[in-house]
């Protein structure tokens, strides 16, 4: 189930930081905890993508100047994004770094038709690498074009499908095919003109602040439609639920794949900083 959430921005102008995912996944959890229910307090199979709007660079950040911001929004629980969605909505506003947003309506992607072989780009950064504390492994750099990129998120792949417990062993077992294609002409572009797909980014975890390397290319994954589907729903690589490795269908029109979700009753009243 995927979502575009769509705010009101309150103050043109206002900016976040370049990346600003981390102050996503605070709001996010904030949400999750106002509700008290305590089904959803740790659940972690979510996906969101940074802020989308009109926006113009600065050394603070990104400034946004357009009347709306969209955020997506993807859960593999039907509940709990309606949960979510309950709390948002019950907020009057809320703050992004220095946005002020007012949620005004949800819209509904539609499915789209799964393959054994989908293009993809990353609309946020994907994370192959758990950290540890002092400890530089989650930085390393580890070519899109080795069988170790896609043999590492492979495995973490398979390790979240089984800890969703939706899926049997027999079929975790069928899913062994699973080959990530780098798209080769964008990286020797990227290279050309010295620019990076790969970054170090900052992540919270139980309060503790990690730096994680995190890649953002287009790709081909060949991979059986039930991983394609839960790729597509839940992000990929680690740290999902705070915002890395959202994924988009390359070559397609977003504006044509959505429906009504949800509209809001604009409320009036006292602000929720998060």
């Amino acid at each position: 189930m995927r979502v575009r959430i769509i705010f009101i921005l309150k103050n043109k102008g206002a900016y976040v930081p370049f990346h600003h995912q981390f102050l996503l996944a605070q709001v996010v959890k904030g949400v999750i905890i106002k509700g008290g229910n305590e089904t959803f307090k740790d659940f972690s199979f979510y996906n969101f993508s940074g802020l989308k709007g009109q926006t113009k660079i600065s050394r603070n950040g990104l400034h946004f100047f357009s009347n709306r911001v969209t955020l997506v929004f993807s859960c593999l629980n039907q509940e709990f994004l309606d949960y979510f969605i309950d709390e948002l909505f019950e907020m009057s506003q809320l703050e992004i770094g220095n946005l002020v947003l007012l949620p005004e309506s949800v819209e509904m992607e539609n499915k789209p038709s799964f393959q054994d072989e989908m293009k993809y780009i990353c609309i946020s950064p994907t994370v192959l690498l758990k950290p540890s504390f002092n400890d530089n492994e989650s930085k390393r750099f580890i070519p899109p074009e080795t069988d170790e990129f896609s043999d590492i998120l492979f495995e973490s792949t398979i390790l979240r499908m089984e800890s969703l417990g939706t899926f049997s062993n027999e079929q975790l077992t069928s899913f062994s095919k699973f080959q990530l294609v780098a798209d080769e002409n964008y990286l020797r572009k990227i290279r050309e003109h010295q620019k990076k797909f790969a970054r170090i980014y900052p992540v919270y975890d139980q309060d503790v602040k990690y730096e994680v390397r995190g890649y953002t290319f287009p790709f081909v994954l060949y991979a059986a439609k039930e991983v394609q589907e839960f790729l597509f729903g839940g992000g990929m690589g680690s740290f999902t639920h705070k915002g890395f490795g959202m994924l988009d269908l390359a070559n397609t029109d977003p504006s044509k794949r959505t429906t009504v979700y949800r509209e809001a009753i604009v409320r009036e009243g006292n602000s929720d900083k998060l």
